[in-house]
């Protein structure tokens, strides 16, 4: 799909690139970028298993002066936004995503400051550029905020703002006394990490996050000498020592579309990072059907709690 729009443009002749690096920002693993040569890109993501893709199929993710950047617009809109505003350092800026990420409310707001635009919309997106003269500064990212609950999150972060009820029900659940030795998989600002480390007998605990830009809060709302911080893919990183414990409340989306299999990988790769007698401690959506993938890889499962949105999972004793 992406593919299309910067083809018609490029071969078109509606676009004309100044020599140099291209610098694209945030590219998902499959986004096409095969009408450029490989050696003239600069990718650069925040996503771990974006990277790890782009970087094992041959592409540099080492930063360079580049006069060019695509922007391949997220979700999130103020995570957008701020990538726009960091584009637009740029000799020419070009922004492309799906109307389902909100490309054409972009386009709005970027032709209200600039005027007429040129575009091509083609399967279901919008692919639109300018010459960047450092606009949109008000824009920018900036530093992480301070929330009253009193941690810090950043646009672009899963529950930016505010505490999520998902992760709120499962640390009132956690006992009281917990492993020496636990883990956050897909630890996200840090929230639960930070109820981990109140309770008795914990020594360490590892975060596994895979956007850096939520590590970073992270790095901020837990600062305490026993976490560790991995800017990792929770569903295949490998523990040098098992764990006694894993809390986790898993995405369960992948780009636009949910998909169950995130969480079920979740599960997986935690009952394998465990020692034979760890613990997981879990909190999903309950339309989500997990609890076949839990007794596929623990011998106990029990269902702890939740309310009508979320329940509450204690899995222990992984099945080697």
């Amino acid at each position: 799909m992406s593919k299309s729009r910067l083809a018609t443009a490029l071969n078109d002749g509606l676009i004309v690139l100044p020599e140099g690096p291209i610098r694209v920002m945030r590219p998902a693993a499959d986004y096409d970028l095969s009408m450029f040569a490989r050696e003239n890109l600069w990718i650069d993501t925040g996503f771990k298993p974006d990277a790890v893709a782009w970087s094992g199929a041959g592409y540099s993710l080492d930063p360079v002066d580049a006069p060019v950047t695509i922007v391949v617009v997220p979700r999130a809109k103020a995570l957008a936004r701020a990538m726009v505003a960091e584009a637009a350092k740029s000799t020419l800026v070009l922004i492309d995503g799906q109307k389902t990420d909100g490309i054409d409310s972009l386009f709005k707001e970027c032709r209200k400051s600039l005027g007429d635009l040129p575009s091509v919309t083609k399967s279901h997106g919008r692919l639109f550029w300018f010459g960047g003269e450092n606009q949109f500064t008000d824009w920018a990212l900036g530093d992480p905020n301070k929330g009253e609950n009193g941690f810090y999150t950043s646009a672009g972060v899963f529950s930016d703002g505010q505490v999520d009820r998902g992760s709120k029900l499962l640390a009132s659940a956690l006992p009281e006394k917990l492993p020496k030795r636990m883990a956050d998989f897909g630890a996200g600002w840090g929230y639960l990490s930070d109820t981990v480390l109140k309770r008795e007998g914990v020594e360490s605990i590892d975060l596994i996050e895979a956007e850096k830009v939520a590590l970073d809060c992270a790095r901020l709302n837990v600062p305490d000498d026993r976490a560790a911080f991995h800017w990792a893919d929770a569903t295949t990183w490998k523990a040098p020592d098992s764990y006694g414990g894993i809390v986790m409340n898993p995405p369960f989306h992948i780009g636009r579309e949910g998909s169950p299999a995130l969480g079920r990988a979740f599960i997986a790769n935690a009952a394998r990072n465990l020692t034979t007698s760890g613990h997981l401690w879990m909190v999903a959506n309950r339309h989500l059907p997990y609890e076949a993938a839990l007794n596929d890889h623990f011998k106990e499962v029990k269902e702890i709690g939740g309310d009508g949105a979320f329940k509450l999972f204690h899995a222990f004793r992984p099945i080697r």
